[in-house]
């Protein structure tokens, strides 16, 4: 499975009161495309967007578990560090699933009203795992063992979608284990494996294993 970004370039800026009468921040906007090429030339379909999007919700968005981060992170799982925000609201509205995020007031949060507070331009980027298969006119099609591991992180490079993420993560696969995701580099394994003499092919195919087994 390998680590896919989507980014969207526009999200709007919400304040709502609070039971308290304090005032929350909110960001607003298209989270998940379905049906449609975007610029990495990956495309959704409906049915496989639409499933995960259901997941999602249930066990994360109406748990309040659905967190995000500022950046743009490299690995499927969440850093509890950077959470900047909590997704509250994935809903359909034909091919788009618009979606909403309280910003918290965490260290990042506060980052993140900062920058809003001082005009910065910030977009939304999706974070999920999953397979692609070739389609038609160059297009990679996600397939349906697609997980999110967020809806949305924010970032503040619109205009480079997942270039840098795709950037460290190539040549690297990712494994569902036990709930969570271990990373497998299998170029590296690869080179041992090619380099190795035949007495020594033994050795390094266990070294390998137990390499992996000490992740999980």
């Amino acid at each position: 499975m390998k680590l896919i970004t989507e980014t969207i370039e526009s999200v709007k800026y919400l304040t709502e009161a609070t039971e308290s009468g304090k005032k929350a921040l909110f960001i607003e906007g298209p989270f998940l495309v379905a049906e449609q090429a975007n610029k990495n030339r990956r495309m959704y379909k409906l049915d496989t967007l639409k499933k995960e999007v259901d997941r999602y919700t249930e066990e994360f968005i109406k748990t309040k578990r659905a967190l995000g981060e500022l950046g743009h992170p490299d690995t499927p799982s969440i850093n509890l560090e950077r959470v900047s925000h909590m997704i509250t609201e994935l809903r359909q509205e034909g091919n788009v699933f618009i979606g909403k995020a309280k910003i918290l007031d965490t260290p990042y949060g506060q980052i993140v009203k900062n920058f809003i507070d001082n005009g910065v331009n910030l977009g939304v980027s999706s974070r999920g795992m999953g397979s692609l298969t070739p389609g038609q006119n160059g297009l990679s099609i996600v397939q349906d063992d697609f997980r999110l591991a967020t809806a949305a992180d924010i970032v503040a490079d619109p205009s480079a979608p997942g270039a840098f993420v795709n950037g460290i993560m190539e040549g690297k696969e990712w494994l569902f284990v036990e709930g969570r995701f271990v990373e497998v580099d299998i170029d590296n394994a690869k080179r041992q494996i090619r380099k190795a003499s035949s007495n020594q092919l033994e050795e390094v195919a266990l070294h390998l294993f137990q390499n992996f087994i000490s992740k999980l």
